[in-house]
C-alpha cells in the first residue's frame, strides 16, 4: 500500500486528493472520494457561502472521514466563505486563483490544514514562510485556472523549495502518472479530471460524455489577456472566446462573456455557451466508475511500477 507523511497529517488511507473543481465538486462527491479513502474536496468556487455551508452539512451526513473545501481567492464571497469553514470545522482548506496570505493565521488557528495550489516557486516559498501545512504544485496541464508551467517541471522545483510535504496535480488520471509523481519528490497527488467520470459526479450527461469521449488535442487555454488563464475543453465556446480575446474585444466585455459560462456546462450541457472545463488528461478517461474505484485503481496501478523502478538501476 502506497502511504506518505500527508496520509499521517490528514487521517487518510491513500496520497490521493479530489480537486476542487467549481459546481462541480459538490459535498456528494467529497464525501464518495473521503469514503473510498482519499481526500474529498468541495469546490467553493464563485458561489455564495450558503451554497457551501449546505454543501459541507451534506457530505457530513454521508460520511464521517475528512474533508476538505476549495476557495477561489478571486470570487466575491471569498471572505465569507473564509469565515464559514472556521465555523464548520472543516478539516482541509485549500486554495487557488489568488494569495491566501490574509487568511491563513485564523485557519490555522482553528485547526485547519491549509493547502494552497501554488503554481511557481516563489508562491511555494511564501506559503512555506506563513505556516501552510502542505501544497499542491499545480501544472498547467490541469483544468480551469492554469499556470505557465507543466507539472513535470514545476513538481520537483517546488519540491526543493520547501521542506513542506507537497502534491502533484495535473495532468494526472492512472498508476503511472501517480508513480511518476511520486519519483519527481511527491507525496501524493491530486486529480479532478479523471473524477468527471465518477458515478457520484452529477454533472450534465452530455459534460460526461465529452470527457468519456475527448481526445489527445481536445482543449485548450482562454482567458491569457485577463490575466487568468483557463483550460477547457474545444469547444463552440472556447473557440468563440478565443476569437473575441485576439480580436481587442475589451476586457469588461470579455468577463461577461464568459460569466456564467460553466454553470451551463455543469447543470445544462449547453454546447454553444457553456465552458466544459478539462485537463489534458481527459483523453485517458475511459469509463464512469464509482470514486471509490477511481482511487484504487490509481493507487493499484502505481505500485507494481514503482516495485520494477529497481530494475533500472544497475
Amino acid at each position: 500500500m502506497i502511504q506518505s507523511e500527508i496520509c499521517e497529517m490528514l487521517g487518510i488511507k491513500y496520497p490521493v486528493f479530489q480537486g476542487g473543481m467549481a459546481w462541480i465538486a459538490d459535498g456528494k462527491l467529497a464525501a464518495a472520494v473521503s469514503n473510498g479513502g482519499g481526500l474529498g474536496i468541495i469546490a467553493a468556487g464563485n458561489a455564495p457561502g450558503d451554497y457551501v455551508r449546505d454543501q459541507i452539512h451534506i457530505a457530513r451526513t454521508i460520511t464521517d472521514k475528512a474533508i476538505g473545501v476549495n476557495i477561489m481567492l478571486l470570487s466575491p464571497f471569498a471572505d465569507d466563505v473564509a469565515r464559514i469553514v472556521i465555523e464548520e470545522k472543516v478539516e482541509v482548506v485549500t486554495t487557488g486563483a489568488g494569495n491566501p496570505s490574509k487568511y491563513i493565521k485564523d485557519w490555522l488557528a482553528a485547526g485547519i490544514k491549509v493547502i494552497p495550489v501554488v503554481a511557481s516557486v516563489a508562491m511555494a516559498k511564501l506559503m512555506t514562510r506563513l505556516g501552510a501545512s502542505a501544497l499542491i504544485a499545480e501544472g498547467g496541464e490541469s483544468g480551469g485556472h492554469v499556470g505557465e508551467l507543466t507539472t513535470m517541471v514545476l513538481v520537483p522545483q517546488i519540491c526543493d523549495a520547501t521542506n513542506l510535504p507537497v502534491i502533484a496535480a495535473g495532468g494526472i488520471a492512472d498508476g503511472r502518472g501517480f508513480a511518476a509523481a511520486l519519483m519527481l519528490g511527491a507525496q501524493g497527488v491530486q486529480m479532478g479530471t479523471r473524477f468527471l467520470s465518477a458515478e457520484e459526479c452529477t454533472i450534465h450527461p452530455t459534460y460526461k460524455e465529452k470527457i468519456l469521449k475527448a481526445t489527445d488535442l481536445c482543449t485548450m487555454v482562454t482567458g491569457k489577456k485577463l490575466g487568468h488563464p483557463v483550460r477547457s475543453l474545444r469547444t463552440q465556446f472556447a473557440k468563440d472566446y478565443a476569437k473575441a480575446e485576439f480580436s481587442g474585444t475589451p476586457d469588461e466585455e470579455l468577463e461577461e462573456l464568459g460569466k456564467g459560462a460553466l454553470r451551463l456546462a455543469v447543470e445544462e450541457g449547453d454546447m454553444q455557451k457553456g465552458c466544459f472545463l478539462s485537463g489534458q488528461i481527459a483523453a485517458m478517461v475511459k469509463k464512469e466508475q464509482p470514486a471509490a474505484e477511481i482511487i484504487k485503481e490509481v493507487v493499484e496501478g502505481a505500485e507494481p511500477i514503482l516495485m520494477r523502478a529497481s530494475q533500472w538501476v544497475k
